[in-house]
C-alpha cells in the first residue's frame, strides 16, 4: 500500500534542483489528515546519508523503534512517516542511524516552535491565524518602490523591558503589542527591527546563532503570539524588520551540523565550513537542498508572519574567502580568487526571490567592506539588495564626535568625507547595538566635555544623521540617551526620563522622526546626489558645516548647518540658493531638548550678496553644539520693471 506524503513529484523535483522556495510546507512536521481521513502528523526530514531514521517523542515515548521513517524512492534523500498518535503540543526529534555506526537525536530543522532553551526538542505545533492587517499591506504594496520616510528602532526583545512583578522576566509578545508598540508609533519611528527573534540556543549570541529557522523562539510566546505582535505593530502603522543570518550556524549536537552523520548543511573543509570568528559552521551555498532550506525561511517570515523586510547579518563574511582568515586558512574560487561565487549567487538568488514574491519587502545588508553594487538591482549586476548598512559613515561619525570641540578643526574631513561615496549605494546610517557593547560604552558617554556638552553633542549628532542622506538606524536605549553600556540580562535604564536632560534626548528623537516624515527633501531622493548640495564644508575654524537637502519640489528644500563646536556664533552668513523669508524649523539646542535656547526665532530675511556661490544669504545664529534646520517659507518675489514714460 502505498504510504501517505504530502509531496508531488513537482515538488521533489523543484526540491532537488534548488528551487523549493515553500519547503516549509512540506518539510518539518504538519498536522493533516491522510487519505483515509485520519488524523495526525505528517513528518519529513531531509537526510540523504543517514541509513535509518525515526521520529521518536512524547507520542511514543521516546522509543526509537515505534516510529520509523520511509525513505523516498527518488533520490530526494527525504524520509518520511505519517504518525496518527501525534498531535498539537507534542515534542519530538528526529532520530537518525549514521552509516558510520553512531545514533544521533536532532531537532527538526524545519520546525514552527521549539522548546525553551535548554531544553532543545521540537514541537508540533501549526500556524493558524486570521489577520486583520490588509489595510496595512495593501498601503506597502502601493507604496513599494516610492521614495517613503524610514527611520528604524532596534530591538533586543528580551531586554528592552521587563517585568519587575515577575523575577525581571523578559516581556511575551503581548506585553511587548501592549508596551512596545505604542512606544515605537510615539517615537515616530517608521519601523522596528528585531534583533534575531529565530530560535537560537545560547542567549548571550542575541540571536546570532540561530538554528531555528523557522520558529520565534518560545522564550516570549508561541508563534501565534509573535504573529499577535507584527499585527499589532501594523494597526499602528510601523513596519517590522527581522535580523536573519544566512551566514553561519551554531555547531550543538542536536542541531544542523553533522546532521545525518555528514556535513549535510556545512562544507567539509574547515577551510569553507568553519567560522574562526564565531566559532561556527558555513553553510554549503552550492548545494541546492540548502539554498532551499535558507531561501524558504527568508519567505516563511514574510508569508506566514507578514515581515515588512530582513536586515541580513554578516553579509561581507560571505562574500570573501578568506574573510577572517591568514594565508593558508582558505582556498580560492576556481578563477583563483577571494570572492566567494557560490555565495554571491545565492544573496542574488535570494534578493531576486524575495521581490518576486513580495515587491513591497525591504531587504538590508549588515556590509562593511567596499564591495561593489551591493544595493543594486542584479540586473544590473548587483547582489540586488534594497540598502546596505553605511559603516564608514558610523566608524567616522563616532570618532569625530567623541573629540574635544577644541581639536574638531583638525578631523573637519571625517565628518563630510561620507558624502564623497555617499550615493554608491543606497545606505542606512546604522548605530546599532554594535556600538553599545564589549567596553564601547553608550553614546552618551563617548561624547566629550562635562553632563551638558555630552548631551549636547548627543543632539548635535543625532541632528546630523537625521538629515544626513540615507535612512537611520537607532538601537534601543540611543532615543533617551542610555547611561551605561548595553547588557542582554537586564532591562534599559527607564528611570533616566526622570532627568530633564534624558527626557529633552527623547523628545529631539520624537521631532527629528516627525520631521523625516514631513519634509519630503529628507526622504525624496534620500539615495540621489542630486537631494544633496554642500553649502559650507570648509569652515575648520569654526567648525561649521552647512548642506542643503533637496525635495523634488525645490520649494521643499532645507538648509541644514551643525555647529561642532560650544561657541555660539552671531550674524553667521551662509549662501542659500532663494531669497525671501526663511524660518527655524529644528535646533537641537532648544529648551525642549534641554539645550540654551540660543534660536532663530522669527523669520529671517535674505541679504542680497555673493555667499557660497549664490546671490542672497542668510543671516543666523549659530546655537552651541547644535544642529540647526531652516526653510524658506516665501519666495522674495522679482520686483517688476517701471515703464518709462515715451514724450
Amino acid at each position: 500500500m502505498k504510504s501517505f506524503s504530502l509531496f508531488t513529484d513537482f515538488d521533489i523535483y523543484l526540491f532537488k534542483s534548488g528551487k523549493l522556495f515553500r519547503a516549509y510546507e512540506k518539510l518539518g512536521s504538519h498536522i493533516v489528515k491522510n487519505d483515509e481521513g485520519t488524523e495526525g502528523v505528517f513528518f519529513a526530514v531531509w537526510a540523504p546519508n543517514a541509513r535509518q531514521v525515526s521520529v521518536i517523542g512524547s507520542f511514543n515515548y521516546w522509543n526509537k523503534t515505534t516510529h520509523i521513517a520511509q525513505s523516498r524512492w527518488d533520490g530526494s534523500g527525504i524520509w518520511e512517516v505519517f504518525i496518527p498518535e501525534a498531535q498539537k503540543g507534542d515534542i519530538y526529534k528526529y532520530c537518525i542511524w549514521t552509516n558510520d555506526g553512531r545514533l544521533l537525536e536532532k531537532t527538526d530543522p524545519y520546525a514552527f516552535m521549539w522548546e525553551t532553551p535548554p531544553q532543545t526538542a521540537s514541537i508540533v505545533w501549526d500556524l493558524d491565524f486570521e489577520w486583520h492587517d490588509s489595510e496595512w499591506q495593501e498601503k506597502q504594496l502601493a507604496k513599494a518602490g516610492k521614495p517613503q520616510p524610514m527611520t528604524v528602532y532596534e530591538v533586543h526583545a528580551g531586554s528592552w523591558k521587563r517585568n519587575s512583578y515577575e523575577g525581571n522576566r523578559s516581556l511575551t509578545y503581548r506585553e511587548m503589542a501592549e508596551h512596545l508598540v505604542p512606544y515605537v508609533a510615539e517615537m515616530g519611528f517608521t519601523h522596528i527591527e528585531f534583533m534575531p527573534i529565530m530560535e537560537h540556543p545560547y542567549e548571550p549570541s542575541w540571536g546570532y546563532q540561530t538554528l531555528g529557522y523557522f520558529a520565534p523562539s518560545s522564550r516570549f510566546g508561541t508563534p501565534q503570539d509573535f504573529m499577535h505582535l507584527v499585527e499589532a505593530f501594523h494597526k499602528a502603522g510601523v513596519g517590522v524588520i527581522l535580523d536573519w543570518v544566512p551566514s553561519h550556524f551554531p555547531m550543538d549536537a542536536h542541531g544542523l551540523y553533522d546532521f545525518d552523520g555528514t556535513h549535510l548543511y556545512e562544507h567539509a573543509d574547515p577551510r569553507l565550513g568553519y567560522h574562526p570568528d564565531w566559532k561556527s559552521a558555513i553553510y554549503n551555498y552550492n548545494r541546492n537542498e540548502v539554498r532551499c532550506f535558507l531561501i524558504s525561511s527568508a519567505l516563511f517570515w514574510m508569508d506566514k508572519f507578514h515581515a515588512d523586510g530582513l536586515r541580513v547579518d554578516a553579509v561581507a563574511s560571505m562574500l570573501y574567502l578568506d574573510y577572517s582568515r591568514k594565508e593558508g586558512e582558505w582556498i580560492p574560487n576556481h578563477f583563483g580568487g577571494r570572492e566567494n561565487l557560490e555565495a554571491i549567487a545565492f544573496l542574488k538568488e535570494f534578493n531576486e526571490t524575495v521581490f518576486t514574491n513580495y515587491p513591497a519587502a525591504v531587504t538590508i545588508a549588515e556590509e562593511s567592506t567596499a564591495f561593489p553594487m551591493v544595493s543594486r538591482p542584479t540586473w544590473m549586476g548587483g547582489l540586488g539588495f534594497s540598502q546596505k548598512w553605511m559603516m564608514g559613515w558610523m566608524h567616522d561619525t563616532l570618532n569625530f564626535f567623541k573629540r574635544p570641540p577644541i581639536y574638531r578643526k583638525w578631523h573637519q574631513n571625517e565628518i563630510t568625507f561620507s558624502i564623497v561615496y555617499g550615493f554608491s549605494e543606497n545606505f542606512m546610517l546604522p548605530l546599532s547595538h554594535d556600538e553599545v557593547v564589549y567596553g564601547k560604552g553608550s553614546l552618551l558617554t563617548r561624547m566629550p566635555g562635562d553632563e551638558w556638552q555630552q548631551f549636547a553633542n548627543l543632539r548635535l549628532m543625532f541632528g546630523y544623521m537625521f538629515t544626513h542622506p540615507g535612512t537611520r538606524l537607532v538601537f534601543m536605549g540611543g532615543e533617551f540617551g542610555q547611561g551605561g553600556e548595553w547588557a542582554f540580562e537586564r532591562q534599559l535604564d527607564w528611570w533616566l526620563l526622570d532627568s530633564p536632560n534624558h527626557k529633552g534626548i527623547q523628545t529631539l528623537m520624537k521631532d527629528l522622526n516627525g520631521l523625516n516624515k514631513s519634509e519630503p527633501a529628507i526622504y525624496e531622493r534620500a539615495f540621489d546626489s542630486d537631494g544633496f548640495a554642500w553649502v559650507s564644508y570648509d569652515d575648520t575654524q569654526n567648525s561649521v558645516i552647512a548642506y542643503l537637502r533637496k525635495a523634488n519640489d525645490d520649494s521643499q528644500d532645507i538648509l541644514v548647518v551643525c555647529n561642532m563646536t560650544p561657541q555660539v556664533v552671531n550674524s553667521y552668513e551662509l549662501g542659500v540658493p532663494k531669497g525671501g523669508k526663511w524660518v527655524e524649523l529644528l535646533n537641537t539646542d532648544a529648551t525642549q531638548y534641554g539645550g540654551s535656547n540660543v534660536l532663530n526665532e522669527g523669520t529671517l530675511k535674505t541679504k542680497k550678496g555673493e555667499k557660497h556661490g549664490h546671490t542672497q544669504y542668510l543671516n543666523v545664529t549659530l546655537a552651541p553644539l547644535a544642529t540647526m534646520v531652516f526653510k524658506c517659507r516665501e519666495v522674495e518675489k522679482p520686483k517688476k520693471m517701471s515703464k518709462k514714460t515715451t514724450v
